[in-house]
């Protein structure tokens, strides 16, 4: 590392945007049942502390809105293969990631959003906007594995029906 490079990380306010009085904790995926929605079938995963439990209230709001919004066109599918990641972000956020697998290789997601009580909202794209959080990419990491066998096997029902029904992560990530 040159000297330059050296000054410009040392240079940096927060340690690279960490707060410091953030503690780091990891967080626990669990599979859940597949939702077929009009256009996609997505794997579902919740993604919460491991001491609180993602309730089937929470997790039939954010189903029911994915297949609104698929039902709708809101959510723009077309015969894709993909998973949903459920993420309780403390006690008043919600995320709901939805994610399909486009172009041969290529992750396309829509991200909405709720807040306390409030609806789930599109979060719409920015110039510079948050992808996934460390936690979230445990089960983006095992996705992408996922699909990288998918696509180096025969590609046929039986392949289909193994990226969909065996290939899950589940455990503690970040």
């Amino acid at each position: 590392m040159s000297d330059t490079e050296a000054d410009a990380i040392a240079g940096l306010a927060g340690a690279g945007s960490v707060a410091a009085d953030y503690r780091h904790q990891s967080k626990l995926t669990t599979a859940a049942a597949d939702l077929a929605v009009r256009g996609a079938y997505l794997k579902w995963y919740d993604l919460r502390v491991p001491d609180r439990e993602v309730t089937d209230e929470v997790r039939d709001e954010a189903r029911a809105l994915v297949v609104a919004q698929a039902a709708s066109g809101g959510l723009d599918l077309h015969d894709e293969l993909g998973f949903a990641i459920l993420h309780l972000c403390g006690d008043a956020v919600r995320l709901l990631l939805v994610c399909t697998w486009r172009n041969e290789n290529e992750l396309w997601e829509t991200v909405y959003a709720k807040q306390g009580d409030g609806p789930y909202e599109l979060v719409a794209p920015t110039s510079h906007k948050g992808t996934y959080c460390v936690w979230e990419l445990g089960a983006v990491w095992h996705e992408q594995q996922a699909w990288t066998r998918y696509l180096y096997s025969a590609r046929d029902d039986k392949a289909r029906q193994a990226y969909v029904a065996e290939d899950r992560m589940e455990g503690l990530v970040g």
